[in-house]
Order: C-alpha cells, then sequence, then structure tokens
C-alpha cells in the first residue's frame, strides 16, 4: 500500500516548546529513581556513572544511534549538566570498558520496568486517524533486529539458516502492539529468531481490552491466539489465509456474511468451540499485481456498527505498524545495515528497550505538536523530529524556550 507523504518539518514554534525537558518530561526522573529502588539497582552502579543517568544514556543510546559510545555519553552529559547539576552528571567521560561495566551492573529488567512504567496510549479523541467510530485502533506485527556475532548473542537469539549456511548475524525477534494513530508501541515481546510470532502477541494479551480494534495480518491467524485476543474483549480484524474454509452461513445486507471458525474439522462436524465471524470479501482494482479477492474477519458482527467497505478499507491501516519498525530499524538508526551495538545478550535486551523509549519519546513530541497545529501524527516528519531532537536536546535543558525558536528555525 503506498504510505501518505510527510510534511517536511514541524513549525518552529510547536519544536521550540517541545523539545525542553523532553526526555524526563516523558520518562520523569522520579520514575526513574523508583524503578531503580524496586529492582535495588540504585547504589550498585559505580559512582562516576549515576545510575539514574546511566538510564537515560542508555535511552540516548536509542536516539543517538549513529553516534559512537563515547560521543552520546558526551552529548549527554552536556544537557543534564545544566538540567540536574554537576554533581549528579559524571564530570569526565568514561572509557568503553567502564561503560559497558556499569550497564552490566545496570542489567535489563531497569530498562524494561522503566518502560512499563512510563508507556502508556498517546492519543485523545482529539488526535486524528486514532479512532475508527467507537474503537480505539491498535496493530499487533513482528520483525526481527540483527546483533552482533557473538557467543552470548548467537546462544540466546540463534541465526536463521537456509542451504547455504547460517545468516552473518543472531536475530532478535521482536512483537508490538502499536497504536496505529500516533505510532506508540504500547507493549514488546522479544525472544529469539525461532520464537512464533503468535505466541509472542498472546504473551501481550494483557494490554488488549474492551473498547479497541486490534488489527492483524495474516501471519497472526491461528484458533487459540483468536480464542485468547477476543476473550479480551477487543474486537478484532484480521486478514485470513486463502487456505482457510468459512462457508457462507448468513448472507448480510452489506455483502458480508457470518461463518463460524472452528479449531479442527472435527470440531465443526460436531459445532462445537466455534467462533462466531463476519468475513467481507473484496477487491482491490488499482493494485494490478495484487490477490483477486481479499479476505478479512471481524469479531463485529453487526454491519451498522462496522459497514463491510468501511472495515475493508480500515484493515489496510494496519502498513502504519510496518512504518513504526522502520522508524526503530532505519530512521533512528541513520540508514545502513541495523545491528544492536550490545555484545552480550543482557545488553541487547537493555539496550532493546532503551531504543523503545526513545522512540516513544520522539512520539510523544509528535503527538503534542500535532495537537496543537491540529493535523494527523501521520503527516509530520519522523526523521525531522529525531534531527531536531538530536540537535537541540543538550541546549534545551540551558534555555528558555523562547531562546530556542532560533535553534529549531
Amino acid at each position: 500500500m503506498p504510505r501518505r507523504s510527510s510534511t517536511p518539518a514541524l513549525s518552529s514554534v510547536a519544536l521550540a516548546t517541545l523539545t525542553l525537558g523532553t526526555l524526563t518530561r516523558i520518562v520523569p526522573r522520579s520514575t526513574v529513581e523508583r524503578v531503580l529502588q524496586l529492582q535495588q539497582r540504585m547504589h550498585k552502579i559505580d559512582c562516576k556513572l549515576p545510575a539514574p543517568f546511566l538510564v537515560y544514556y542508555v535511552i540516548a543510546l536509542g536516539l543517538q544511534m549513529p553516534l559512537a559510545t563515547r560521543e552520546v555519553l558526551r552529548w549527554l552529559q552536556q544537557g543534564m549538566r545544566a538540567q540536574w547539576g554537576a554533581h549528579a552528571v559524571p564530570a569526565q567521560v568514561a572509557g568503553k570498558a567502564a561503560i559497558s561495566m556499569a550497564r552490566t551492573r545496570l542489567g535489563w529488567a531497569v530498562l524494561r520496568d522503566l518502560y512499563v512504567a512510563c508507556v502508556a496510549p498517546l492519543a485523545t479523541r482529539a488526535t486524528r486517524g486514532a479512532f475508527y467510530r467507537r474503537w480505539h485502533l491498535v496493530a499487533f506485527d513482528g520483525t526481527t533486529f540483527a546483533v552482533p556475532d557473538t557467543a552470548s548473542n548467537t546462544d540466546a537469539f540463534g541465526k536463521s539458516g537456509s542451504k547455504e549456511g547460517p545468516s552473518a548475524f543472531p536475530l532478535l525477534r521482536c512483537v508490538g502492539l502499536a497504536e496505529l494513530g500516533t505510532h506508540a508501541l504500547l507493549a514488546v515481546a522479544h525472544g529469539a529468531w525461532r520464537d512464533a510470532e503468535g505466541l509472542l502477541a498472546a504473551s501481550l494479551r494483557g494490554y488488549l481490552h474492551a473498547g479497541q480494534l486490534c488489527i492483524l495480518d495474516r501471519g497472526f491467524v491461528g484458533y487459540p491466539l483468536w480464542q485468547q485476543l477476543a476473550a479480551t474483549g477487543a474486537d478484532l480484524l484480521c486478514r485470513l489465509r486463502s487456505n482457510m474454509h468459512f462457508p457462507c452461513e448468513q448472507r448480510l445486507a452489506d455483502g458480508s456474511y457470518l461463518s463460524t471458525y472452528y479449531p479442527s474439522e472435527r470440531d465443526r462436524a460436531r459445532g462445537t468451540r466455534g467462533i462466531r465471524l463476519r468475513i467481507i470479501e473484496y477487491r482491490l482494482p488499482h493494485v494490478p499485481d495484487g490477490e483477486p479477492v481479499y479476505r478479512v474477519g471481524t469479531t463485529i458482527l453487526d454491519p451498522a456498527e462496522a459497514p463491510a467497505d468501511e472495515l475493508a478499507t480500515l484493515y489496510h491501516e494496519r502498513w502504519e505498524h510496518e512504518s513504526v519498525f522502520d522508524e526503530l530499524k532505519t530512521h533512528l538508526r541513520g540508514g545502513g545495515q541495523v545491528v544492536l551495538r550490545s555484545l552480550t545478550a543482557e545488553l541487547v535486551r537493555q539496550e532493546l528497550y532503551g531504543l523503545l523509549l526513545a522512540h516513544y519519546a520522539v512520539r510523544g513530541v509528535m503527538h503534542d505538536a500535532a495537537l496543537q497545529e491540529d493535523v494527523d501524527p501521520d503527516l509530520l516528519s519522523f526523521t525531522h523530529t529525531v534531527r531536531v531532537l538530536r540537535r537541540t536536546l543538550p541546549q534545551a535543558a540551558a534555555l528558555p524556550p523562547s531562546e530556542l525558536v532560533t535553534l529549531v528555525s
């Protein structure tokens, strides 16, 4: 599906007010310290890299992926010293070995718990593109991240393979639940490359609830997953595989029809354990290389609540989730092959959650700006926002908003 074009930039006034203290507003220092205390990590880090500062450093690694680790440390020191005071920020730039040891002592559970504590839906009813009728739009999708080829990473995550041999890098598999209107990743599960995306998605079902409409690709179709997700009270909209059998049981006025999803042919014969679905079949006349007939299933059974033509159009909003992973893997990285930095599985997991928090911070800025300018967040440039944040965050800690306008114009 073609993507919507984006504007080249946010307005200078919007960014000038939003870059001030961005990281500490979206990831509050009080929350960081509370998580550190609960994880008993507040005082276990070298005093040359205080624990709260180190947490923001891991997030900054995600925001400044093109830079070397020590350059990221210099960049963060510049901004945090003015905001926190010299006593809370390292006076010197630590070496690579010291940084790695401090990160190892910090562990990855702190960043995971901080992500859970800080990340929440960004959209409000004023957010354009975030709702369809009475439903809040979310979607599942998955991807993999290449990680350095070390024994620790290979043992933890494994490599994909073919008859030509294994892949060059171990692969971390990741499945996320995204808020489609804002591109915020509300929940993430990760594992080895062999881990099935459906099982990872099922582990996130606690983040679904009534009032949401969850859109899934056909790779997530499966009776156990569908049953688990539907039990949350959220409604589902999923593309169906062509080899799945859904006979028409009742034709509806809008052209869709009711059918029943059974876990096996034996259950179909007995009429047991069936899940009632509404099936919508349609064509895309302007996509000559596409499939002749597309088919989606939904738990919304009443056409008056959601007409077939609207749901057929809505399904293709799922492509926005692919844009989310593109933002993580391409735009934050800065292009080129995406290989995370960390040499051990523990630090890979830590780096992943730092990257996710950095992405959430950028998307939080973009959502606030979109509300100010009354536009769909999709129409704002993610790449431009990242560039401005990289350029202005150190200065933003020390300057009032009125002085920032010239920096971002």
